[in-house]
C-alpha cells in the first residue's frame, strides 16, 4: 500500500495539464535560487559567527531574548537548507547557552525545521528533495517507502550519530508516515546527537579541554560506526 501510494503520487505530477506542471517546475526553481541566495548571504555569516564561539557568545548574551530567538533561526534555516552544517551551530549553541538550554533550543529550531520540510515535500514531491540531493542517496533510502516497519527503521536511523539526517528529514514526506509521527521521531531522536555537541560546546566554553576533546572524539568514533550501520542497512534492505 505504501508503495502504491508512492507510486500514485508520481504519477499525479505526470497526469498534470501543461500549465501546473510548468507552475509546480517554476515554484520549484525559485526555491532553489532562494535557497542558494539565503545560503550565500545569510548561511555563510551566520556559521561565520558560530565557528567563533567568544564572538558568538558575546553576540548572544548582548541581545538577550532575541538572541536566543535568533539562533533558533539559525537553526531551522540550517535545517531547511539542507547543505549548511548543522555541527558548528550546535558546538556553538553549547558555548553559549550551556549543554541544557543550547540543547533545548537547538531541538526546537529542529522541529520548526522538520514541519517546513515536511509540508513542502508533501506539496511539491520528490522534485523538491532532488534540488539538494542526488538521486543516488534518495534511492537508497527507497526501502522506506514499503517497510511495515517504517517508524521503527526511521527512528533508528535518526537515533543514530552519524546517519545523514538531512536527507531523511527530506524523505520522510515521500513515504505514508503521519504528520504528527514524524515530528515526534524526528524531536526525539535527534537528542543524542544534539547533546553531544552540545556538550562539547559547554566544555570548551567552561574551558575544560580535555573533556571537550574526549567528547569530540568519542562522539566522532560513534558517528563513524553510525555511518558504517546506516550503509549495512541501506544495502541488506534494498537487497
Amino acid at each position: 500500500m505504501q508503495k502504491q501510494g508512492n507510486i500514485n503520487k508520481q504519477k499525479k505530477f505526470t497526469q498534470l495539464p501543461p500549465r501546473q506542471k510548468a507552475a509546480v517546475v517554476a515554484v520549484i526553481a525559485a526555491l532553489a535560487v532562494l535557497a542558494g541566495l539565503v545560503f550565500w548571504f545569510v548561511g555563510r555569516p551566520m556559521l561565520t559567527l558560530a565557528s567563533q564561539p567568544d564572538v558568538f557568545r558575546n553576540w548572544v548574551q548582548t541581545h538577550g531574548i532575541w538572541g536566543r530567538l535568533a539562533f533558533v533561526g539559525m537553526m531551522t534555516l540550517q535545517i531547511v537548507i539542507a547543505f549548511i552544517p548543522g555541527e558548528p551551530l550546535e558546538i556553538g549553541a553549547g558555548y553559549a547557552f550551556g549543554a541544557i538550554e543550547g540543547s533545548l533550543l537547538c531541538m526546537l529550531g529542529a522541529l520548526i525545521g522538520s514541519i517546513i520540510i515536511f509540508a513542502f515535500v508533501r506539496s511539491f514531491g520528490v522534485k523538491l528533495v532532488e534540488l539538494f540531493f542526488s538521486k543516488d542517496k534518495i534511492q537508497n533510502l527507497s526501502f522506506l517507502q514499503n517497510n511495515q516497519k517504517l517508524n521503527a527503521l526511521v527512528f533508528l536511523i535518526f537515533f543514530i550519530p552519524g546517519t545523514p539526517k538531512d536527507l531523511l528529514s527530506y524523505f520522510v514526506g515521500l513515504t505514508q508516515m503521519r504528520f504528527l509521527t514524524w515530528l515526534a521521531i524526528s524531536t526525539f531522536a535527534r537528542i543524542p546527537s544534539i547533546v553531544t555537541s552540545t556538550i562539547g560546546g559547554d566544555a570548551l566554553g567552561m574551558q575544560n579541554y580535555q573533556f571537550a576533546i574526549i567528547v569530540f572524539v568519542v562522539t566522532l568514533a560513534i558517528s563513524g560506526i553510525g555511518l558504517l550501520v546506516y550503509r549495512h542497512i541501506c544495502r541488506v534492505k534494498n537487497k
